[in-house]
């Protein structure tokens, strides 16, 4: 007797897919699970907007930063180092000094720089901010994913949407408590700066208006804990959170949760350059536009760490450091819209669908068997195993399981024994034709196989493109439908001609063909 390696590949296939797919059926605690999506066990559905252009004006501040660190470290003399939203300008006091500043200003990624004299503008080209404004969008979906998986939820769905849109679904959440913090934990900045104080006018800060600062190049910033004291800094920040490369929740000597926060190579010896230059002067500590400590330099301060004290709890300094941790957002994000899906809808949906699986999976099963006989039983055994290998997969790979994705489960049963009824028709023809039952078996593979190929390679990429260019449910459904079809043709084909090479005796001594495929011989 020949090795029958299908019969082998389709007995793992169907072993693997019963020992992965239990944890799921009968919702043990040991084994990977299908992570139920929004539709599904309920949650918290958002849509943002991003506020692009600040990601432009972020980042010419950046370059002012920039500019000014590079004229100290350079102790090169510039004068009016001003910034609007869309470009920063300086003059060089010593001429002999300009062509540094050509050379310093030319690095900078898609600059346009207009000289006149010793007096230079920088902004950038159209095409740079265009650029900006799409990462700034792509900064954002990814900032806000890495915060909601330190946060603790299980499969978050964070997707773009339009042109400057960003849908949010966290499935899971069921108290308006966890509701308000994963909204703060999104829409937060977490905008971190390092900010010099202007100790010359800082105590005349309460007879100041906003303008009365700009015109010293300063801008008015309240105490995080108590509004009314404010503090007049210089709007050019000494370093920001994009130097971060560190944050985490500690105690100070009075026990009171603070967050204690690194700055990489580039920030450490800013920080340090800065706080040996203005030792007496003091330092703001400044997040999402407010103060919330501006301690005096007493010493140069190398290593490159700091420390933000507040009055937190110890749960809302955690969630600071996520945010710190994940990356301040370039733009900030709005709220749109949002709406809540109770877990009894999402109930309702389980019920209902399974109630439309399992009816059309008996009633296929009926047919096969009535129609086909035999065959049709070969074909239903391959069926159940389909189902099995499909939602061992989704449980192996963590996928998330929607209420279109149950839909494509559905299908899934259609088209998995759809190769089936091309196959068995097959056979049927050759035996008409003359065949024996062997040879017809063989051949029916042969023939019916281009056709089922073909099938099943059109709808996986159509499957393919729907999971690359679609949001939310979408992409269940193509998962489910993708993973369907693959599983299908190794239980729809491979697994069935297996069987069939497992009764090869039998099938070739019958003249039985009604048994086998329900026809007169």
């Amino acid at each position: 007797m020949k090795f029958n390696y299908r019969i082998v590949i389709f007995a793992l296939a169907l072993v693997f897919g019963i020992a992965f797919s239990m944890p799921s059926l009968f919702q043990t605690k040991e084994g990977k699970k299908i992570t139920l999506g929004l539709d599904l066990q309920g949650g918290l559905h958002m849509l943002l907007g991003v506020k692009t252009d600040e990601a432009v004006k972020s980042r010419i501040k950046s370059i002012a930063a920039s500019v000014k660190h590079y004229a100290d470290r350079k102790e090169i003399l510039i004068d009016n180092l001003s910034f609007t939203a869309t470009s920063v300008s300086f003059e060089v006091l010593d001429s002999d000094d300009v062509a540094s500043f050509q050379s310093f200003l030319s690095k900078i990624e898609g600059a346009k720089v207009v000289q006149n004299g010793s007096t230079f503008v920088v902004s950038f080209t159209p095409k740079e901010i265009q650029k900006i404004k799409k990462m700034a969008i792509n900064q954002a979906i990814e900032t806000i994913r890495n915060r909601l998986d330190q946060f603790g939820l299980s499969e978050p769905h964070v997707a773009k949407q339009g042109k400057n849109q960003i849908v949010v679904e966290l499935a899971g959440i069921k108290t308006q408590q966890e509701e308000q913090r994963a909204r703060k934990l999104i829409s937060r900045a977490a905008k971190l700066e390092l900010m010099a104080v202007d100790e010359a006018r800082d105590a005349r800060v309460y007879n100041m208006s906003p303008a009365d600062a700009a015109e010293y190049g300063d801008v008015i910033l309240p105490d995080a804990k108590h509004p009314k004291v404010k503090y007049l800094v210089h709007e050019i920040p000494i370093l920001d959170g994009s130097m971060l490369t560190g944050a985490n929740v500690g105690f100070n000597k009075n026990n009171k949760p603070v967050i204690d926060f690194k700055l990489n190579a580039e920030g450490a010896d800013i920080f340090g350059d800065f706080t040996g230059k203005n030792v007496g002067k003091r330092l703001a500590i400044v997040l999402d536009g407010k103060v919330f400590s501006a301690p005096n330099i007493n010493e140069r301060i190398g290593g490159g760490s700091g420390q933000i004290s507040g009055n937190y709890t110890v749960l809302g300094a955690k969630d600071l450091a996520i945010a710190l941790r994940s990356g301040a957002l370039l733009a900030p994000v709005y709220m749109m819209g949002q709406r809540s899906v109770g877990p009894s809808l999402g109930a309702d949906s389980i019920r209902e669908s399974m109630i439309a699986l399992a009816g059309g999976f008996i009633l296929v099963i009926i047919f096969m068997l009535v129609y086909y006989r035999m065959a049709g039983l070969i074909a239903n055994i391959a069926l159940i195993a389909n189902l099995f290998l499909l939602l061992a997969i989704m449980s192996l790979f963590g996928a998330t399981l929607t209420l279109p994705g149950m839909a494509g489960i559905v299908l899934t049963v259609g088209m998995a024994v759809d190769s089936n009824v091309i196959i068995s028709e097959r056979i049927r023809e050759l035996i008409y034709e003359g065949k024996s039952m062997h040879k017809a078996i063989e051949d029916g593979y042969s023939n019916a196989m281009s056709a089922i190929l073909d099938a099943n390679i059109t709808t996986l990429i159509a499957a393919v493109v729907l999971y690359v260019y679609g949001t939310g449910a979408i992409k269940g459904f193509a998962i489910t439908m993708s993973i369907g079809i693959l599983a299908s043709m190794l239980t729809a084909i491979l697994g069935t001609h297996g069987i069939y090479d497992l009764l090869e005796k039998k099938i070739g001594k019958s003249k039985n063909y009604k048994f086998w495929f329900g026809i007169e011989g």
